[in-house]
């Protein structure tokens, strides 16, 4: 049984589930996407992604019209597998069609980007075996495509990654909710001053780097929280 965390971007809050492996993900129409082909190789019992993440596949499946295979969807942060600051620690993206042939990917590709509904599809050059789109934050804190400043009253996957990270290099934030309150700023503010950088409870550019550089394929840790 999975923990799914879900923000909702229409209210603008975090949603708990409890789904089993073979069950569709929350906001998933017609079982196109299960919870354990979601979950991908993470062996995390806490999933989380968001609902305009769910709604774009499930409008991308039902305009492709058939079957999908996903071969990675989520990772924590501290399981690794992908870059700095991926998209898939925020459960947003989906890497898919690796058993196909480079005819069909290129079919899907090219369905991706002419849908409208990522917010990135990623090039042939860059991804030949398999095909790469998500529902990123459109403005990134540093690199182009890479994570939005998060501060006190941010809500959603972005600061679920932030408080994993910290939790993980034992700076608690008092739990894992994706809300950015006072516990989770202090938290912040004390591992900033930790690294040299400038202590204001603002993940920004500088800080998002630390934190990803510091904890990404680390492994879970005695301070890691659920």
């Amino acid at each position: 049984m999975a923990k799914i965390l879900v923000y909702n971007n229409d209210t603008n809050r975090i949603e708990t589930y409890y789904r089993g492996e073979s069950e569709a993900m929350p906001y998933n129409t017609n079982r196109t996407l299960l919870v354990k082909e979601f979950r991908g190789s993470s062996k995390s019992p806490t999933l989380w992604t968001s609902k305009r993440a769910m709604q774009s596949w499930n409008s991308q499946r039902y305009i492709f019209g058939q079957p999908i295979p996903v071969g990675f969807a989520f990772k924590r942060p501290w399981e690794g597998g992908h870059a700095g600051q991926s998209q898939h620690y925020a459960g947003v993206a989906f890497d898919v069609g690796q058993t196909w042939t480079n005819a069909k990917r290129a079919q899907l590709r090219n369905s991706a980007e002419n849908s409208g509904l990522w917010n990135y599809v990623e090039p042939v050059s860059i991804s030949p075996t398999w095909v790469h789109f998500d529902k990123r934050a459109i403005r990134s804190a540093c690199t182009s495509g890479g994570y939005p400043l998060v501060k006190n009253g941010s809500i959603g996957m972005y600061t679920l990654i932030a408080q994993d990270d910290l939790n993980t290099l034992g700076y608690p934030t008092g739990g894992l909710d994706g809300i950015f309150g006072s516990r989770t700023t202090e938290s912040v503010k004390r591992y900033q001053t930790s690294r040299g950088l400038a202590a204001d409870g603002i993940i920004g550019c500088n800080t998002w780097r630390s934190l990803q550089e510091n904890v990404v394929g680390t492994g879970r840790t005695s301070t890691t929280i659920d």
